[in-house]
C-alpha cells in the first residue's frame, strides 16, 4: 500500500511538471529547483474540497515538505479526530488545532492541509497571514456531499440529516473561507493533477509566495 501511495505521489509529481513545462516551454523550467517556495501555503476549505490529496500533489510538484494539521492533532493525542471531539469536545480540539497550526507555520516553507474549521478562529487567520498564505479551495456543496456522504469519518455529519448539516456548516462558513488570500475554484471535473496545476498557477502568479526562475 505504501509503495502504490508513492508511485501515485510520483506520478502526480511527473505530470503536474510535465504540464507546467508545456505551458513554459521547457522542461527543465518545471523542474523542481527552478521554484523557490518563500511563504507557507495554507489550504483551506469545506471538508470535502481536497485539501489532503492537493496538499500531498502541491508538496511533490514543489518539494517541499506536507503537512496534515489533524495528523498533527492525531499523532500528539493518540487518538483520532473522531475519538478527541468525543472524548474532549471540540473546544479542546480547535485549542490544540490553534497549537498545531502555528508549530507547523513556524518552520521551514510546505504545504499545509487544515481541519475545515481551522480557519475559522481569527486567531488562526492572523497567523496564516503573518507567516503564511491561505488558500481557499471552494467547491460547490454538491461536489462536497458527493464526497463526503459515505464516509463516517467526519464527526460534524454524525446527526440525523448529515447533508442539510453540510448545508447549514457551508453556509456558515464559506463567507469567512472568503477571507483566504488565494481563492481556486474547485471543477467537478477536474482531477487531482488539474486542481494541482490551477494552484501553482495562481502561486507562481505571487512571486511573493512562488519564486520562479
Amino acid at each position: 500500500m505504501a509503495f502504490r501511495a508513492r508511485s501515485r505521489h510520483s506520478f502526480i509529481k511527473f505530470c503536474v511538471r510535465r504540464a507546467l513545462a508545456e505551458e513554459k516551454g521547457s522542461f527543465c523550467m518545471a523542474a523542481g529547483q527552478q521554484y523557490q517556495l518563500k511563504r507557507t501555503v495554507v489550504l483551506v476549505g469545506m471538508m470535502g474540497s481536497g485539501k489532503t490529496a492537493i496538499g500531498r500533489a502541491l508538496a511533490a510538484a514543489l518539494d517541499v515538505p506536507f503537512m496534515d494539521s489533524d495528523a498533527a492533532i492525531e499523532e500528539a493525542a493518540a487518538a483520532s479526530i473522531a475519538e478527541i471531539f468525543a472524548r474532549d469536545g471540540e473546544k479542546f480540539f480547535r485549542k490544540r488545532e490553534a497549537e498545531v497550526l502555528r508549530r507547523l507555520l513556524s518552520g521551514p516553507p510546505g504545504i499545509v492541509s487544515t481541519g475545515g474549521g481551522a480557519f475559522l478562529a481569527e486567531a488562526n487567520r492572523d497567523a496564516i497571514a503573518q507567516m503564511g498564505v491561505a488558500v481557499w479551495l471552494d467547491a460547490d456543496l454538491e461536489i462536497l456531499w458527493e464526497r463526503v456522504r459515505h464516509k463516517d469519518t467526519r464527526p460534524l455529519l454524525r446527526t440525523a440529516d448529515p447533508k442539510a448539516t453540510l448545508t447549514g456548516i457551508f453556509e456558515e462558513r464559506a463567507p469567512i473561507y472568503a477571507l483566504a488570500g488565494l481563492r481556486i475554484d474547485v471543477k467537478e471535473t477536474a482531477s487531482i493533477e488539474q486542481t494541482t496545476l490551477s494552484v501553482l498557477r495562481r502561486l507562481a502568479s505571487r512571486p511573493d509566495i512562488l519564486e520562479t526562475k
